[in-house]
């Protein structure tokens, strides 16, 4: 691993996105450790009245693949109102898609980010309004850390009820 002053800020972020992903955070939980063991009948499983695991991975990755988008320069494409609107999963096959989609498009953008020129990360992400790349990359981080710890809890939850009294 070479020393944090040789790297470059860009890379960093990219690291974050897939520690974040696959494990290494500083959190010490990763998206990949807390989907593990999860079937889809769990994912897709109501606990009180929280969205479900799926619902949540769904919505991870939706703001990825909207950024994803705008990486790769295509025009952003995204509305926070369908960040919710997961097709239904009916098996384990598309629970497994859906989680082979989210990693290989974190991983995706991960190399897009470490490609990024450092000015770029002061630059107007869009529209002025969205402000720069390096608030919407980091809140994209944030935001997967905050539903992260949503889906620990659920997964949990989901656990305890299935266990025999």
């Amino acid at each position: 691993m070479e020393p944090l002053n040789t790297q470059t800020i860009c890379s960093q972020i990219a690291k974050q996105v897939r520690d974040a992903h696959t494990g290494g955070n500083w959190t010490g939980v990763s998206l990949k450790q807390g989907l593990e063991g999860i079937t889809w009948q769990q994912a897709t499983s109501k606990v009180e009245n929280c969205n479900t695991i799926a619902v949540l991975v769904f919505h991870i990755n939706y703001y990825m693949h909207a950024l994803l988008n705008v990486l790769k320069g295509t025009p952003l494409n995204a509305s926070d109102k369908y960040s919710f609107d997961l097709p239904p999963i009916t098996s384990q096959v598309q629970w497994e898609q859906l989680i082979s989609k989210v990693f290989a498009e974190a991983e995706e953008a991960a190399g897009l980010i470490e490609q990024l020129p450092e000015s770029k990360l002061t630059e107007t992400f869009v529209l002025e309004k969205y402000g720069t790349y390096y608030r919407n990359l980091a809140g994209m981080l944030e935001h997967l850390h905050y539903h992260l710890g949503q889906i620990t809890l659920i997964k949990k939850l989901l656990l305890q009820r299935e266990q025999p009294s």
